[in-house]
């Protein structure tokens, strides 16, 4: 085997690798990236700030279920309809049902999602919505921990930020249960947070 080739097949090999790994952080199914246990390795701590300005964690949360969904206030379609579809749901249980499902708002847009910004929006939606911004670091930690892809497509003031949409269902241990696409409709939605043990 010539130099040559050999080099040729390590950068193959390099590239699968990285390939690999991409899709995983990027776009994988959180369910089918699993850890020896089984378990899936979706989710983790954080320390963020809410729309009332005060520090929360997710332990801050234990014992409810956590409904998280990953976006932005300046998203023109997929942030408020997700978020819309989740209020729907939530006000479509029962009293009980619903009090043991905390849905969080976490922001990919820190420098815009400030504690004002969140107040106001997250006026529009569910009323027991948290909704969570921080330091650039502290977000970027919490999206590659639940998995979440996003990147902003310029640097203007209107410029939109990509980003993946699944909602995220935590149990009260915070443990990963399943997600939703943001496609769900909020019947759906419902239907699925109507059956937890």
């Amino acid at each position: 085997m010539t130099r040559g080739t050999v080099i040729v097949i390590a950068a193959v090999i390099a590239a699968a690798i990285v390939g690999v790994g991409a899709r995983l952080f990027l776009s994988g199914p959180p369910e089918t990236v699993q850890g020896s246990t089984g378990v899936a390795l979706v989710g983790g701590p954080f320390e963020l700030v809410d729309q009332d300005g005060n520090v929360r964690r997710d332990s801050d949360f234990r014992g409810n279920y956590m409904l998280v969904f990953f976006g932005y206030t300046f998203c023109p379609d997929v942030c408020p309809t997700t978020l819309h579809n989740i209020t729907v749901a939530l006000d479509s249980l029962d009293a009980a049902a619903a009090r043991r499902i905390q849905p969080i708002f976490i922001t990919v847009d820190p420098a815009r999602d400030t504690v004002a910004a969140l107040k106001t929006y997250a006026g529009n939606f569910y009323p027991g919505l948290v909704s969570l911004t921080g330091s650039d670091d502290r977000i970027a930690a919490v999206a590659k921990a639940y998995r979440v892809y996003y990147a902003k497509a310029g640097e203007g003031e209107d410029d939109l930020v990509d980003h993946s949409g699944f909602i995220y269902l935590m149990d009260g241990e915070g443990r990963y249960v399943r997600h939703f696409s943001h496609q769900t409709s909020a019947e759906e939605l419902a239907e699925a947070l109507a059956d937890l043990p």
